[in-house]
């Protein structure tokens, strides 16, 4: 997660609603990527959030649901590296700014390997600015990077279960390799 921890306020989507899902309950990734849209179009909230030109900022929000959520801050030239989300349900959207997603079609087993040679063809990018996001499921490993040399992006993310773990990647070529866990306790 970010580097610089903000204060957190807490922002609802005002729904109150517990979405069931049969044995899954929770907002569906779709109700998710509505609320990071939204969440992102409050300008009031966004230039709440304070910009560092060294690190990652962030503010953690109430989701909808029982989600968690977070609103953070990139500087030009920051990025996450390759991560999953400990098999949690997912959307973000970009509020400020632009961001990139380079992310993997391929559903990767979660458990009891190292290092995977990854097929030819699964990488895939996207560009994304004014308001607009993606909803992913519970598989989803990517990277999210601000490209910019000199302005500074602002999204919103938000996570059905709250992320229970974060599985940190390394990636050189073909190949994809384990490297750490962080729990949450790591980066609240």
């Amino acid at each position: 997660m970010p580097d610089v921890h903000a204060p957190a306020r807490p922002y609802t989507s005002g729904d109150g609603a517990d979405h069931d899902r049969g044995s899954d309950r929770g907002p569906s990734a779709a109700e998710l990527l509505d609320f990071v849209r939204r969440t992102a179009a409050d300008a009031r909230l966004i230039a709440s959030l304070p910009l560092d030109p060294e690190g990652r900022t962030w503010i953690r929000l109430d989701g909808p649901g029982g989600s968690e959520a977070w609103l953070i801050g990139w500087p030009p030239g920051t990025g996450t590296g390759w991560h999953d989300h400990g098999g949690s349900r997912g959307a973000f959207a970009t509020a400020a700014g632009e961001l990139t997603e380079q992310s993997l079609a391929a559903q990767l087993p979660t458990e009891g390997w190292k290092t995977l040679e990854l097929a030819d063809g699964v990488d895939r990018g996207r560009t994304l600015r004014d308001g607009r996001g993606r909803a992913f499921g519970p598989h989803h490993v990517h990277q999210v990077l601000n490209l910019s040399q000199d302005t500074h992006a602002v999204s919103v993310h938000a996570y059905y279960p709250p992320l229970p773990l974060m599985r940190r990647y390394s990636r050189n070529g073909p190949v994809l390799r384990l490297e750490e866990v962080e729990r949450p306790e790591e980066w609240q």
